[in-house]
């Protein structure tokens, strides 16, 4: 390629697509031919590395600091101009690699993928994507500004989570109702969004000949192994086996706190009595005991986390200013990951850390992968790379390898967790059971009262044992405080199959770790080459959304509660 790109990363932050257009124009003209096939794709593949890095960097910008307005007028440019000419180029150079016929190595997976969102991809839905993503940057806004007094000081809402731990009941109360206070306080502005993004969905899905947006996503998010009835599916198998494994975890810490009725405030508090656990004091020390694990694990995924350290690819700091949640993003270009998160001292944000840090090996092991377009795997498997490193690294938590915990801490802890999986996919079911009903019934979705409606009867269908009698309006305003579905619509099922696929990973390891974690690391390195089924058969799993799969996954799971609770 003769054009130029921008060559160092400070090059790249100021870039524009002006730096990008010759280098786009010249791969689109180029003659395509069998003998030049892997040259264009080395260029292609350089062009959307340095183009997706840009973008991936400047949101970790905006994430990392939501409060500055140099930042967010950077990037709504970047969202305005150059993000939508470079998916716009994307699909110009797709569209030249079909109509060639050539078929390079490794890419018939990529093939299908490309032909399908070739069929999909329409110019003036460009403009609204982008749109659509600022608005979610809007939610990020709002989020990041939450913030309460709280013993004297100004906190963020993130910062009262390990209040909720806390053996004082009243001060878990006070705590939550001031979060939830807070939240409510923000549900005419988030309802605002939402009210400008469900419409704005609707028109990308009709601009694309679909007949709503649920057909358009799932087309978008190549999910060619599973219908929307095989969610249905699992969500009946759901309520048939986990909700009462759910069910007899909260009878369970009803019974150990000596309660008549669990309130949501009862639900992150050691049932012993004892204080919370408290596993690190800085974020220091939370990278170098993480780091020991990994070793742990595996030498070379260590090796992956130190570098992490060593690159300042970790903010993992809760701040005021700094968007919710945690991530962990590509920069394709330098072919790195970078991980988010929002720690405040509790476990927690070790299982986050550990949780992120699974999508970051993914990342790193697909990069054996000579081309970009190959590295991105599905993302039901891409949750399997960060669920199951929860799981692998769990019997490394204690302080004789140099862990966070002693023994009975670490049981404590991986009781936390183990429960917190099961609870999980109840939860699951009612973040993606409404995006199904708010995508089926987009006019009625319009009403913030109605998705409250909804929203609160499917808690109830798949949460029972807890009490909310006073509380309604926090249960059914729920839908405001998951980000998934403003930033990544019907992103959520994914967590709930890769769950099931990283249970029985972990069943393996209970019985052979290395070869568990040799099977895992095979297939993270496949990237996006192979099809979702296969990706999870060589990790040592298997795709299902049946009961009996689920009843396999619970037992292993009883299991080991079990197991852990004679340690505790």
């Amino acid at each position: 390629m003769k054009s130029q790109l921008p060559i160092t990363t400070e090059e790249l932050m100021q870039a524009e697509w002006k730096d990008f257009e010759p280098a786009a124009r010249e791969l689109a003209e180029f003659p395509l031919t069998g003998d030049n096939l892997y040259e264009w794709l080395a260029d292609w593949s350089t062009l959307a590395g340095k183009g997706f890095e840009l973008y991936n960097r400047m949101y970790v910008a905006r994430t990392l600091n939501t409060g500055s307005k140099e930042i967010e007028e950077r990037f709504n440019n970047i969202m305005d101009d150059f993000y939508p000419r470079l998916l716009a180029s994307e699909q110009r150079l797709k569209e030249k690699l079909i109509a060639s016929n050539l078929e390079p190595e490794g890419f018939s997976v990529l093939l299908r993928n490309m032909r399908s969102d070739a069929s999909l991809f329409r110019d003036n839905n460009l403009p609204l994507l982008s749109e659509a993503m600022k608005l979610s940057s809007e939610y990020d806004r709002i989020i990041g500004s939450q913030t309460v007094k709280w013993d004297g000081e100004e906190v963020t809402v993130t910062q009262l989570r390990p209040v909720f731990q806390e053996t004082d009941r009243q001060r878990r109360e006070d705590a939550w109702r001031l979060s939830m206070e807070r939240w409510y306080a923000d549900r005419d502005a988030i309802t605002g969004v939402w009210q400008k993004l469900l419409p704005l969905r609707q028109k990308i899905a009709a601009n694309a000949d679909k007949p709503d947006f649920r057909t358009f996503r799932w087309q978008f998010l190549q999910r060619f192994d599973y219908t929307p009835q095989d969610c249905y599916s699992f969500h009946d198998a759901i309520e048939e086996v986990v909700v009462p494994a759910a069910s007899r975890i909260y009878e369970r810490r009803r019974q150990q706190l000596g309660l008549d009725v669990l309130r949501p405030w009862d639900l992150d508090v050691d049932t012993t009595g004892l204080p919370a656990l408290r596993p690190f004091n800085n974020i220091d020390e939370l990278t170098k005991k993480t780091a020991i694990i990994f070793n742990k694990v595996d030498p070379e995924l260590g090796h992956y986390f130190s570098t992490l350290m060593q690159e300042n690819l970790l903010d993992l700091e809760n701040r005021k200013h700094k968007g919710p949640g945690a991530y962990c993003i590509d920069l394709p270009d330098i072919r790195k990951p970078f991980v988010f998160a929002n720690a405040v001292g509790i476990h927690d944000d070790v299982a986050t850390l550990l949780h992120e840090s699974g999508h970051a090996f993914h990342f790193l092991e697909s990069c054996s992968l000579p081309f970009y377009h190959q590295l991105n795997p599905p993302m039901e498997f891409a949750e399997v790379a960060s669920m199951s490193m929860e799981l692998l690294a769990a019997p490394y938590l204690t302080d004789d390898h140099a862990g966070f915990y002693s023994s009975s801490e670490a049981a404590r802890a991986r009781i936390q967790h183990i429960e917190s999986n099961i609870l999980f996919w109840p939860y699951m079911s009612v973040i993606d059971l409404f995006q199904h009903w708010v995508y089926e019934n987009p006019q009625k979705a319009m009403d913030g009262d109605a998705c409250d409606e909804v929203f609160s009867k499917l808690w109830d269908r798949f949460t029972p044992g807890v009490e909310w009698t006073g509380l309604e309006k926090y249960k059914a305003s729920g839908w405001h405080r998951k980000a998934h579905i403003y930033a990544e619509p019907f992103y959520y099922i994914e967590y709930g199959l890769a769950q099931l696929g990283a249970t029985l990973i972990y069943g393996n390891a209970r019985k052979d770790q290395h070869a568990a974690v040799a099977s895992y690391r095979k297939a993270l390195a496949l990237g996006g080459t192979v099809p979702l089924p296969e990706l999870y058969k060589t990790a040592g799993a298997r795709l299902a959304f049946d009961s009996k799969t689920l009843r396999e996954a619970i037992t292993i799971l009883e299991d080991v509660l079990a197991e852990l609770q004679a340690q505790k």
